[in-house]
């Protein structure tokens, strides 16, 4: 059997590409071969994402992936929590109007079941993220969760970003997530908070494939 040569290569278990570019972007100069789903030989069927938590669905496409593709897989689950609406859309952040609905469609259907609820902490949000680490046996190495406290603005603004963006109002930058710069959002973002944890954990998993030491993504 020939031992691997090169760098370790890490599947990003998403075809979201939104998400697989802040990824890249986060993990730049980790030192492993970052591939996303489209760009592998073998493209293995979706999972079932029914899991309860975010982290139970990053475990659970992790493991399915690096079954399938024989390789390590970050996988991460995310989604978008509104204290009026009971934690909703929840874990079906994705997926609760659909699996055609657009970006915009999804925001204004939330902005639609907060028309009635005034400004204060009723508008009150939360984006999680969960991400999971498997090795190619399909094994969790690492999981862990990460989150942004915020509120639901009124309209939405802004033009960058993707998903909910547009409507997530982060009060110490008195913007929206899509009205932030990349670097902006990723050093307060719930993504860059998890992938700041996902840093560390590879700087010990794999000390030798890169420059681990990372600047500060936001706060764990």
């Amino acid at each position: 059997m020939r031992k691997q040569t090169g760098p370790t290569r890490l599947v990003l278990a998403t075809s979201n590409k939104g998400k697989v570019r802040e990824v890249r972007r986060l993990l730049k100069g980790c030192g492993l071969a970052l591939q996303s789903l489209p760009a592998t030989p073998l493209f293995a069927g979706a999972p079932l994402e029914d899991g309860r938590t975010f982290a139970e669905n990053a475990c659970k496409k992790a493991s399915h992936y690096a079954r399938a593709l024989k390789a390590h897989v970050f996988s991460e689950d995310s989604g978008l929590r509104v204290r009026a609406l009971g934690g909703m859309p929840g874990v079906r952040s994705a997926r609760f109007l659909g699996p055609s609905a657009s970006d915009d469609e999804k925001c204004r259907a939330v902005l639609d079941r907060l028309k009635c609820i005034p400004t204060g902490t009723a508008r009150a949000a939360t984006f999680v993220a969960a991400g999971a680490i498997a090795d190619p046996q399909g094994r969790i190495l690492f999981v862990a969760t990460a989150r942004c406290a915020g509120r639901i603005a009124f309209d939405p603004k802004g033009r960058s970003g993707f998903g909910y963006d547009p409507i997530f109002y982060y009060h110490p930058s008195r913007k929206t997530f899509a009205e932030m710069s990349s670097d902006e959002k990723n050093r307060v973002s719930h993504r860059g908070r998890l992938l700041a944890k996902v840093i560390l954990f590879l700087g010990r998993r794999f000390p030798r494939e890169g420059r681990f030491r990372g600047r500060p993504l936001g706060r764990a």
